[in-house]
Formats: C-alpha cells, sequence, structure tokens
C-alpha cells in the first residue's frame, strides 16, 4: 500500500503555469480593476514585490463600504547591498515619484519602497531597470538577495569574499526572461524557449536566503540563512568555506510544526567549488522541500526532519562526489563597522546608524538629505549592512570634517551619540505596509528604545552591548530568534518576549513571557536586568547570562517581581 500523495498548495499550480513567471502580468496592472488577481499578487513577489494595502485605513472604510487602500512594495536586488552613489541617487529620486519619499534599509543588505500605487507600478520598475538595477527575485520562491560581509576593506580577504558574493548572485538568479520583457520592453514575447536548469518548472517550495562571511565578522548572521559559507583564510590565502544547511527564522504562533533554526555544519569545500556546492543545495530543496505546507516549506524543516546524515548524503548524491567534514569553526564574531575605518587603501569608510533603517528626512534629523547631499558632493560608494545602517565607502581623508558638518548639520546622530541598546536594536516595518503585521514594530522603535534605555540606566547595565531584534509578527524579517532578546507581534498592541540569545549570532533564544502589552515591555525586562547586572561575570552578554544562569531561573526571579502583571502570572 502506497502514501497517498499531499495535495500542493496552490501556488505550485500557478508557478508551473506562468510560462516562466510571465503570467497576465501586464494585462493585470493595466485593467482597471483596483488590485491584482492572485495569481498575479504570487508572480509579483519573484519581480521582486509584494501588493498589499493601507492597514491604517483598512476597517475604517470597510464601514463604510469602500475598497481597500491597495499599495505595493518593492524590493531591490543589490548583492552585498553594495551600491554606486549614481544608482543611490536615482533611487533616491524615484523614491519621490512613485513611492513615499522614503528609502527603507532591510537586513537583507537592501532597500525597498512602500505606497506605491498600481498605475506607477510599472513605471516604477522600468525605470529602475533603464537604470541599470534590477529587483528580480527581490521576493518569491527562489534565492534571494545573497548577502556578505560588508566592510569594504581593502585586503585579499575581503576581496575575495566580494567576489563570492558576486558568483553566488550571477548563478543563483533566475534565468526566465520574462522579467525584462515585462519592466524592459513592457510587452511579452510570443513564443520562448527558455529553461530555469536550476529552478525548474516550479522553481523552490518556499523562499531561500544564502550568504557568505568569515566567522570572525558574522555582521550578516550567516546561520539564519538557509545556506551559509563560513569563508576559512589561512592568513590572507582562502583554503575554503564551511557549508551550513538549514538555517532560518519563521515561525507560526501556536503552530509546533513550525520553529526557528540554527544552520548545521554539513562539509567544507575548497574555493573552487563555491558555486557547484550552492546549486547542489538548492536543487536539494527544489526536490525535497515540502510543497503541500508553505509554513512547513523552508529548508529548515527538510534538514531537521531528514536529520544531518541524511543531508550530507542527500547533497553529495545532487553535488556529485564525496564531501570532506567540516572544519573546526574558528570564533564566531560581529564586528560593529559603524563610526570611522580604515580601508587599508588610505581612505576610510564612515559607518552611520539610520533608525530602524528607515532613510527619511523627519522633523529633526534629515536622513535622507544628509545622505543626498554626501553623495552628490563626494560620489562614495555606499554600502547598507545587515543591521540597517549605511556605510559610505572610499572617504578621503580631507573629506572627513566636511562629511562630519553635513551629518552634523541635518541632525544626524554618529556612533557615539547614541546607546549600545539603539544601535542594535532592529525593527521590521509591520504597520501599517505590512500585511502579516500582528502588531507595531518600526512605528513604536523610539518609545521602545526609550523604555529599555530606562529600565537598563536604573541597573547600571546602559553600557552594555545588547542586542534586541523587534517583529510585528512571527515571521521574524529582523530575526527576532537570535541575539539577547526578542521583542515579536502576537496580537494588537502585545507582544511575546524571548531572551537567552548571543549577540554573535549563534544560539537561539528561548519564549519566557507571552502577550505583553507594548507599554510593559521595559517592565519585563526590569528584572532580568537586575539579576544581569548582580550576578553576571566581567565582560558576559545579557543572553551569555541568561543561558548560563539558566532561563527558567531567570524567568521565574522576574515572575517574583511582576505579580502584579496578569502575563507574568
Amino acid at each position: 500500500m502506497t502514501d497517498t500523495p499531499k495535495k500542493l498548495v496552490a501556488q505550485e499550480g500557478m508557478k508551473e503555469n506562468s510560462h516562466h513567471l510571465r503570467g497576465n502580468i501586464l494585462a493585470d496592472l493595466r485593467s482597471d480593476a483596483l488590485a491584482v488577481t492572485e495569481e498575479t499578487y504570487e508572480l509579483l513577489k519573484f519581480h521582486g514585490s509584494y501588493e498589499g494595502y493601507d492597514r491604517d485605513t483598512a476597517t475604517d472604510r470597510k464601514k463604510a463600504g469602500l475598497e481597500k487602500e491597495y499599495e505595493f512594495m518593492l524590493r531591490m536586488r543589490i548583492p552585498g547591498g553594495r551600491l554606486g552613489a549614481k544608482e543611490y541617487l536615482v533611487l533616491d529620486a524615484l523614491s519621490d515619484k512613485y513611492a513615499n519619499g522614503t528609502l527603507k534599509i532591510t537586513t537583507r543588505e537592501t532597500i525597498q519602497f512602500h505606497v506605491i500605487m498600481k498605475g506607477d507600478f510599472w513605471n516604477f520598475l522600468h525605470e529602475i531597470n533603464v537604470a541599470g538595477m534590477t529587483t528580480i527575485a527581490g521576493c518569491g520562491d527562489v534565492v534571494r538577495n545573497v548577502m556578505a560581509t560588508p566592510a569594504p576593506i581593502k585586503d585579499n580577504i575581503h576581496d575575495t569574499i566580494q567576489k563570492a558574493l558576486y558568483e553566488l548572485d550571477v548563478v543563483l538568479k533566475p534565468k526566465t526572461k520574462a522579467y525584462h520583457e515585462i519592466w524592459v520592453n513592457g510587452e511579452v514575447a510570443a513564443t520562448s524557449q527558455e529553461e530555469e536548469p536550476l529552478y525548474g518548472e516550479t522553481y523552490l517550495p518556499r523562499k531561500f536566503k544564502v550568504g557568505v562571511c568569515q566567522p570572525e565578522d558574522n555582521s550578516i548572521d550567516l546561520l539564519s540563512h538557509d545556506l551559509g559559507f563560513a569563508a576559512h583564510f589561512n592568513g590572507q590565502e582562502l583554503e575554503g568555506y564551511n557549508v551550513y544547511l538549514g538555517g532560518g527564522q519563521g515561525i507560526q504562533h501556536n503552530n509546533a510544526k513550525t520553529y526557528p533554526r540554527i544552520a548545521s555544519p554539513i562539509c567544507f569545500i575548497p574555493p573552487q567549488d563555491l558555486a557547484k556546492c550552492a546549486e547542489a543545495v538548492v536543487k536539494l530543496q527544489r526536490d525535497n522541500g515540502d510543497r503541500s505546507d508553505r509554513k512547513h516549506a523552508r529548508l529548515k524543516y527538510v534538514v531537521e526532519e531528514q536529520g544531518l546524515e541524511w543531508t550530507r548524503k542527500t547533497l553529495e548524491e545532487y553535488f556529485g562526489a564525496k564531501l570532506a567534514d567540516p572544519k573546526p569553526e574558528r570564533k564566531w564574531n560581529v564586528v560593529d563597522h559603524m563610526g570611522w575605518h580604515d580601508q587599508k587603501d588610505g581612505k576610510l569608510y564612515l559607518g552611520v546608524p539610520i533608525e530602524s533603517g528607515r532613510i527619511k528626512d523627519w522633523d529633526v534629523t534629515k536622513y535622507r538629505s544628509a545622505v543626498r547631499d554626501i553623495l552628490k558632493k563626494y560620489g562614495t560608494r555606499i554600502i547598507f549592512t545587515a543591521d540597517q545602517n549605511i556605510i559610505f565607502c572610499d572617504v578621503e581623508p580631507a573629506w572627513k570634517e566636511d562629511i562630519l558638518v553635513i551629518l552634523k548639520s541635518h541632525n544626524v546622530p554618529l556612533r557615539e551619540d547614541i546607546t549600545n541598546i539603539a544601535r542594535h536594536f532592529l525593527s521590521c516595518v509591520a504597520l501599517p505596509t505590512c500585511g502579516k503585521a500582528l502588531a507595531e514594530a518600526e512605528r513604536i522603535t523610539a518609545p521602545v528604545i526609550k523604555g529599555i534605555e530606562g529600565v537598563m540606566e536604573k541597573n547600571g547595565v546602559l553600557n552594555e552591548n545588547i542586542a534586541v531584534h523587534m517583529t510585528g509578527c512571527p515571521n521574524g524579517c529582523a530575526r527576532p530568534y537570535v541575539g539577547d532578546i526578542g521583542i515579536v507581534g502576537r496580537m494588537p498592541g502585545h507582544y511575546v518576549i524571548f531572551i537567552g540569545g548571543d549577540s554573535e549570532f549563534t544560539r537561539l533564544n528561548t519564549l519566557v513571557f507571552d502577550k505583553v502589552p507594548e507599554a510593559e515591555i521595559p517592565a519585563a525586562l526590569d528584572p532580568m536586568f537586575a539579576l544581569y547586572a548582580a550576578n553576571k561575570n566581567a565582560g558576559e552578554g545579557f543572553g551569555d547570562f541568561c543561558t548560563r544562569y539558566g532561563i527558567d531561573k531567570v524567568k521565574e526571579s522576574a515572575k517574583a517581581s511582576l505579580t502584579q502583571y496578569k502575563w507574568a502570572a
């Protein structure tokens, strides 16, 4: 007796019948309908976009019998976050012309735009492509923006990692001509004999994330990727890569089938096998990922449930040869690239923190004007970082003081002007533009940071490096399940709190409190910070302390001080 085949999710049929992602996108965008069809909604992800609606106005409009205010998000593909000044200034201008006048740095070293109207959508993408940029695979069931160590240091280590980044980007990018036909030509070809040699007719079961870095600078949180390459150098010479599989952040509340996972070391490969190994891993997931349940479709579930031995053996079959055991890993570390640094070529680079990654001119702080003025005057390259900040590269020492004057004139705080908690705080977009958000994140970043700073200062730990990651839902875009503290949207105005990860992003944190009201987040952390201050070892991080002391003991100690709160009962 054979098992009954699982029923595939609807998206699988949409992909298969889409003529390699063409579908009816052009006709749908040109129609008078306020929103696109379900099929076009799914296919547009592969082209870098989600259609959504204004969550702030939806309820009132529904009561008034009005349609939702539909809009689009558009995400760039910028490998490693590296962008020229000319290209950035084009995007800056387009954000006024077609979006809401802001650029959002994401946690995947790229940027996205919000509040794009349907009537402007084609023109926006067309102009991006005319300027030599792309949004292909910004979203969708493919390998998304490939990440790499952000430091623009001029030595063989960083040059080698950058070359690996671009090699992976080329190999893993979809080969369909649909993107060019739709967004450049504005017309789909009548016939096409193309193939997707890596992805096949139905692409991957779910999104797939790839990164490459040194363990000595894990700024990109490599172990949260589906596929991570940890580069091992002997001095300045690359020996090869430890290959990690099965990382991932997203979960669903109250669904034990979903869970975050840290990637596992599977093998070690020589430098020349980088692309071949990446293709083999993608094929493994293509053929073995769960296409019957999108919440259970990531590579992490294949690795966890099939086991490491099966994963290694199956990968060898796709690779076509035996794979070497992973090398003992070097100590993981996360380097702070904010502030001034030596590029080792006579020039400097400057990392500037951007609150929530939102490049916008606020009432006082004019991030957008400052970035624009520096790039117009000096034409420096820039890098968007995984912690939602920006790096100005190739700065001549003679420019340093003038660049500081420009930043100060726009009231842009530098690394030394903000607390450590503000420096290491991540937040996703959440409301009002994300359709998955259950609670706020980006819009309440400032008051949440202020509240946490207050209880940290009260307990004498304000100067400690504590990484707090906050998301409006459990999908984990700001990686809340790693780092010292995770704050995850549970329902409107309420959050789940996790503790016990580490600042190097090599350990998951653990849920301690559920349904904590936004205003009471600092109160929840207060007794835990007090315990940390009284019992920590010298140089010990908050997450490391919680793990050593015992997560349950930290939780119970905190609960004893929080008896007035229902969520702490």
